[in-house]
């Protein structure tokens, strides 16, 4: 990958895994969101995750993090044109151009991505699954149009194949769908958007995330490896030899 393009995004190519069981386990968890945001905090790279959750409880600000001139919160489900503008980046960012009919397979992939949001958007519960988004406050305050120019999903997981590797996990949280406006990348979105996925992390109960990368992609795996995520696992040499299949590393994010 040259910039971040695909690269950064190689750990999260849309998708719509079942969030999971409703409910399942939420006994256990911090009851700190709602249907349209979660309560907010503001972060700093200087602060613990305890400390930014301190007073969770009683102030709800827009962002979940406010770092390096972005700020992060969860997707408006309400709001048409935001879901629509989200599925455009995510789309820009996975989409392998074509020779001939580009434009059109492009509509159509898109289509299919819109499509998955809407169906997690329908039938997650709002602590099993959340969309954030990424745009400059400055600019979200003065546009009328949507703002978001960086997307990010995490979803409540429960597979064998990254459980096994940590007894008495019953559940963890999985990063999918990273993707950043061309215009914007290098800019430090990418990683803002890990910190929230670490701060919603933290206030859901969970002690681990998870997220794929292809094995060949040394800039997403630095970026990752940079907020705290380690190889535990690659795919068997076999998946490498289907056609257009890159072999990919499983990497994991613990909080003690």
């Amino acid at each position: 990958m040259a910039h971040l393009p695909q690269s950064l995004y190689s750990a999260a190519r849309p998708e719509f895994p079942y969030p999971g069981k409703s409910g399942q386990g939420t006994d256990r968890r911090r009851k700190l969101t709602c249907s349209r945001f979660p309560v907010i905090v503001r972060c700093a790279s200087t602060e613990s995750l305890t400390s930014l959750t301190q007073n969770a409880a009683e102030i709800e600000l827009k962002y979940v993090v406010s770092q390096h001139g972005w700020g992060v919160r969860r997707l408006n489900r309400d709001d048409e044109e935001e879901i629509r503008r989200v599925s455009l980046v995510q789309a820009e960012a996975f989409h392998i151009p074509l020779t001939l009919f580009n434009d059109f397979f492009f509509m159509f992939f898109q289509a299919e991505v819109l499509s998955a949001l809407l169906y997690k958007l329908k039938n997650s519960p709002p602590d099993r699954y959340a969309c954030l988004v990424a745009e400059q406050p400055n600019e979200a305050e003065t546009s009328s149009s949507s703002s978001v120019v960086g997307v990010v999903d995490i979803t409540v997981q429960t597979d064998n194949s990254v459980l096994r590797h940590f007894p008495g996990v019953e559940e963890y949280l999985y990063v999918s769908g990273l993707a950043v406006s061309k215009a914007q990348r290098r800019k430090k979105m990418a990683s803002t958007m890990l910190k929230a996925c670490d701060v919603i992390c933290y206030l859901w109960g969970f002690k681990l995330l998870a997220l794929r990368a292809y094995e060949d992609d040394a800039a997403a795996r630095n970026l990752y490896s940079n907020a705290g995520y380690s190889v535990i696992e690659s795919d068997p040499p076999w998946k490498s030899t289907w056609i257009g299949r890159k072999r990919r590393v499983l990497m994991t994010k613990r909080f003690s």
